[in-house]
């Protein structure tokens, strides 16, 4: 079945986040994706929750089983001779390699660029690290909370009169995964424009302080030479703004603009706040926050989510509902496009996945396979594509190679 990238091939030697969800974004829309894993162990997102039933097992990784759908799956020992030379036969036929080691690494296996360009000149090699290929944090480590605390944007979130607050879960490393397949793509395209590849040098901390996440504080800096403040949950002075609890839940309300301040007191049924000295200009309001939310909290909570979002979008005020996890499968929106999947696996069984963060209308892009096994597609690989004998895979195994 052709789809956008079904001329590409692609090792990947990533682990974790960031690097599998960009050779994710590849596979996804046809890229042959080769996963080259360490026999025995494999990825460490393999031992990274949720896990089906909380039972912890290599094949039973939410979290891994997402990031790796639609790719293959061999094991091999990069720290054995033979494991370097099947590498490097692979290498001779791929277009993209995508690797997420610390910069030592790869050379230090005898695997950096200039060898393998020296063996495909027309090769892409993507290296994706914390702080990137160069500098003196290159061979740092560094986990989500180390990355966010370091980046522009940490110190602006959360109360004012509290410690700054992370984003949730991993932010950071999807972000540096989707720039890496943008940059991996582009690095492709020159190459099969002009025969020569390059590596692509991808840092997650960098990708934190460029846009969309840190290019505003660190700009307002530059042009002020203030530093940023956490405006928390009051977020410009305006109201209503935040999360509010309904009778059966919570909605997000947006309506600090003071162009929306009528479309609020029109929206409560309460003229007389038009004229409430308290609320009566721009100035004042800032200042009886919890005044108007005094006000408005009780009559929130006579009313149901439903019933507050219909009645403020149909006064234009940009309100939503806080949906639950089961509520954002359900939404209809959602099934509509049909932007939820489900897949089946070997291990897991039918499991329903996040689907394609963009749609391609000319060409198929649905995921199709489930991630694979641990060393699920050795004989493909190795005997299939690259010629070795069956005999001949038994005695890798033994000598620990695959």
């Amino acid at each position: 079945m052709e789809q956008a990238f079904s001329d590409v091939r692609v090792l990947d030697l990533t682990h974790y986040i960031a690097g599998p969800y960009c050779t994710k974004l590849l596979a996804d829309y046809g890229a042959d994706v080769v996963k080259v894993e360490k026999p025995g162990e494999g990825d460490g997102a393999r031992r990274m929750g949720p896990f089906l039933n909380d039972e912890p097992h290599i094949e039973k990784s939410g979290l891994f089983l997402h990031l790796n759908t639609n790719k293959k799956g061999v094991t091999l020992n990069l720290k054995t001779g033979r494991g370097v030379d099947i590498l490097k036969e692979l290498v001779e036929e791929a277009d993209v390699l995508v690797e997420s080691f610390a910069p030592r690494v790869m050379p230090g296996l005898g695997l950096d660029y200039d060898t393998l360009a020296a063996i495909n000149p027309r090769l892409v090699m993507t290296s994706i690290s914390n702080f990137g290929q160069t500098g003196p944090y290159r061979d740092y480590k560094a986990t989500e909370l180390v990355l966010s605390g370091m980046g522009p944007h940490m110190y602006v979130e959360g109360e004012p009169d509290r410690e700054p607050l992370k984003y949730p879960g991993y932010k950071t490393q999807y972000l540096a995964g989707t720039n890496a397949a943008a940059a991996t793509l582009g690095a492709l395209f020159g190459s099969r424009a002009t025969g020569q590849g390059q590596q692509v040098d991808v840092s997650i901390m960098e990708s934190l302080c460029s846009p969309p996440e840190g290019a505003a504080a660190l700009m307002g800096y530059e042009f002020s030479g203030r530093d940023a403040v956490r405006p928390g949950a009051r977020r410009g002075g305006g109201y209503p703004w935040g999360v509010y609890p309904c009778k059966d839940g919570f909605v997000f309300i947006w309506g600090m603009v003071p162009m929306f301040w009528r479309r609020t007191v029109e929206w409560l049924g309460m003229p007389e706040l038009l004229t409430d000295e308290r609320f009566a200009t721009g100035q004042a309001r800032p200042y009886h926050r919890d005044d108007f939310e005094a006000i408005m909290l009780p009559w929130l909570a006579e009313r149901t989510v439903e019933e507050v979002v219909e009645s403020a979008q149909a006064k234009r005020l940009t309100t939503a509902p806080v949906y639950t996890i089961d509520e954002v499968l359900e939404d209809p929106h959602f099934k509509a496009r049909g932007f939820f999947v489900e897949i089946e696996h070997p291990v897991v069984g039918r499991a329903t996945y996040p689907g394609l963060p963009f749609r391609l209308p000319a060409t198929v892009s649905v995921a199709q396979r489930p991630a694979p096994t641990l060393g699920q597609h050795n004989r493909e690989v190795y005997v299939e594509r690259l010629g070795h004998s069956d005999d001949e895979m038994v005695e890798l195994h033994k000598e620990g190679v695959m």
